[in-house]
């Protein structure tokens, strides 16, 4: 692959294309408070493909599978010796329809977030293990990483057996090898959300130096986590964890969706959580309503990114929120494959040479990144005008 430089430099717009592109769309300047604009390096995505060759020893069927042959999307994201490391979700050919192939947790690695190499082999998949009721045979989906002080590595991601999906943990200290704890809500309140469809997860983090690493609020462990709502829990070892209760017993519900906004459907959380100076910065993915109900600039059934930022005394309470997405498909790839609607899906962010790289799922298909430099600040993606 010929390799192409890196650089944000303006697209030039032929001037008889000029006043339909002002017409249609118009500058997103965001609040000094959110991150952004986050730019799509020229000539790089989709950063990672299906790839048909790839193969390995299925241990439930004992049969070689190739495991990453259909779609590779859904990213997570860390910092390990240097590296960029991406753990991708990948589908093999088992099944047809989103939902009904096979997940597994691919590797991927990167000198300077960009081009990435891959281990021919997942790290985290169904096998005969104390996990495989509830990951067999749907998967193990949706990853998102974070790093302890310590430098032990957690990775929430949603456990599928086809039935109803938990959310599961694991913990690993060279992202390879990777230890299964098994659902996080399976002992809290007596099992109490056991058995509640659960999705999403992104822990609260913040930086040391130029490490971003988990840290604790009020003496715990905070996790962001949910996928109509965004809900909350606790924990004091990362392993278990216990969802936040209004007084009324149920969950609480720290942002919802919104009616006539690109999130009028689902308000799914994204990469982890962030403690900056303004308080706790909270990605998601917004998902968008068809009819009335829904923005009817974005195509029903999209997602888009937002921001929401919540108090750092309180994390429950939000303080302020994009009405309009950062991030939003615009690219060919990010409109095209098995998600046909449009969709960006955020989930895995790192902090690296200064920059801020956002890997995202291109419509339930690739991999793609964005980046942010804190030092050069621009707008985000345009919002199209309502006619």
């Amino acid at each position: 692959m010929k390799r192409t430089a890196f650089n944000f430099t303006k697209i030039v717009i032929p001037l008889f294309f000029l006043p339909f592109f002002i017409s249609a769309q118009s500058a997103n300047t965001l609040p000094s408070w959110a991150f952004g604009g986050f730019v799509r390096p020229q000539n790089i995505n989709p950063i990672i493909s299906p790839d048909n060759t790839a193969v390995f020893m299925d241990p439930m069927s004992g049969k070689e599978n190739h495991w990453e042959s259909d779609n590779t999307f859904n990213p997570a994201a860390t910092i390990k010796d240097g590296k960029v490391i991406v753990l991708y979700r990948a589908e093999d050919n088992s099944g047809n329809g989103i939902g009904f192939h096979t997940s597994r947790i691919g590797f991927a690695e990167s000198n300077d977030g960009l081009y990435f190499g891959r281990k021919s082999v997942p790290v985290l998949f169904p096998a005969n293990d104390s996990q495989k009721k509830y990951e067999w045979p749907g998967g193990c989906e949706d990853p998102r990483v974070a790093m302890t002080e310590s430098g032990m590595y957690v990775m929430f991601y949603t456990q599928w057996n086809r039935k109803l999906p938990r959310l599961g943990v694991a913990t690993s200290t060279d992202l390879i090898h990777w230890k299964k704890h098994g659902p996080i809500f399976q002992k809290a309140y007596n099992g109490r959300f056991f058995n509640m469809a659960t999705k999403s997860a992104s822990i609260l983090t913040k930086m040391m130096g130029d490490k971003q690493v988990i840290t604790k609020i009020n003496g715990k462990y905070w996790l962001y986590w949910g996928e109509h709502h965004v809900y909350a829990a606790t924990s004091s070892d990362l392993v278990n964890w216990q969802p936040v209760l209004n007084k009324d017993g149920k969950l609480k519900e720290l942002i919802s969706p919104r009616k006539g906004f690109f999130d009028s459907d689902l308000t799914e959380c994204g990469p982890p959580a962030l403690m900056t100076k303004d308080g706790i910065l909270l990605f998601y993915n917004g998902k968008n309503k068809s009819g009335d109900e829904g923005d009817k600039r974005y195509n029903a059934d999209s997602y888009c990114a937002g921001q929401v930022l919540f108090d750092s005394k309180d994390p429950s309470k939000p303080i302020a929120r994009l009405d309009v997405p950062f991030l939003r498909p615009m690219e060919s790839f990010e409109k095209s494959g098995q998600y046909v609607n449009g969709t960006v899906f955020i989930e895995g962010m790192v902090f690296f040479k200064k920059k801020w790289y956002l890997y995202y799922g291109c419509a339930d298909s690739k991999v793609g990144v964005a980046v942010y430099d804190p030092a050069n600040r621009v707008p985000g993606d345009p919002v199209i005008v309502k006619e």
